[in-house]
């Protein structure tokens, strides 16, 4: 019994090792084979994680280390910026449509406890009227940025909207990160903070629609309250008659 424990604390401690290292972009570049492939690696994950849904792949520290590895040398960091931002640029479109291509068949869905139409309508809705925000900040935000693109796809939103925006979030985001890591890739705090330094950026340009959704939400939970005396007097009133 013990061995079986051992083992399989064993395992997990390989895993969870295996996971950190894939996460790590300085170890995928410069300790494992793609060293040898350094531009080709970058545009390659770049590419899976916004465009076939998968959101386990280092993003914004990628391109940070990728900058600072331009920095030293290699890959030049004029070939580097315009191919990662076309490459984001390519990922999203991909995941826009297979977002369309999916959503006829999500509508013919039956709603279920996990699934409802509303979702997607509201879905569709948000990204009308808060697209092209969402859109950009989404680029920032690990996982978000790899479903964002599906959601919008879905929800059928506008496609010219959705392009002119994307196009904007991918300069910003894979030129951005990039141009970032190249020249302040050798101060310690920032390189070993650049996800956290970025997710508090979206978090205090979205804090406005937190504090307007927390507002609502207030709103919605005192409204009973407030209605209750105008419950008692009818009640009163048919209790006269």
């Amino acid at each position: 019994m013990g061995a079986v424990t051992l083992l399989a604390v064993s395992d997990a401690v390989t895993n969870n090792l295996a996971l950190t290292q894939l996460l790590d972009p300085m170890y995928l570049l410069q300790e494992t084979w793609l060293k040898n492939a350094v531009l080709p690696a970058i545009l390659a994950i770049v590419f899976i994680e916004t465009g076939l849904l998968f959101p386990l792949l280092p993003g914004d520290s990628l391109l940070f280390t990728g900058g600072m590895l331009a920095a030293q040398g290699s890959p030049n960091i004029w070939v580097l910026v315009p191919l990662v931002i076309i490459t984001a640029f390519a990922g999203d479109q991909c995941a826009y449509w297979i977002g369309r291509k999916i959503g006829p068949a999500i509508f013919r869905k039956e709603d279920s406890r996990f699934f409802k139409k509303q979702y997607i309508v509201e879905t569709h809705e948000f990204f009308e009227k808060h697209g092209p925000k969402t859109i950009i900040l989404a680029r920032f935000v690990p996982i978000v940025r790899t479903f964002m693109p599906v959601l919008a796809g879905v929800s059928k939103m506008s496609y010219r909207k959705y392009v002119a925006f994307d196009i904007v979030g991918a300069v910003l985001w894979g030129g951005g990160v990039t141009i970032i890591g190249y020249f302040l890739g050798n101060v310690p705090f920032i390189r070993d903070h650049v996800e956290a330094i970025f997710l508090l950026i979206v978090f205090v340009s979205i804090l406005p629609a937190i504090i307007t959704v927390g507002k609502k939400v207030l709103g919605r939970r005192n409204a009973p309250t407030e209605a209750a005396p105008a419950v008692e007097l009818a009640a009163s009133a048919n209790e006269t008659h």
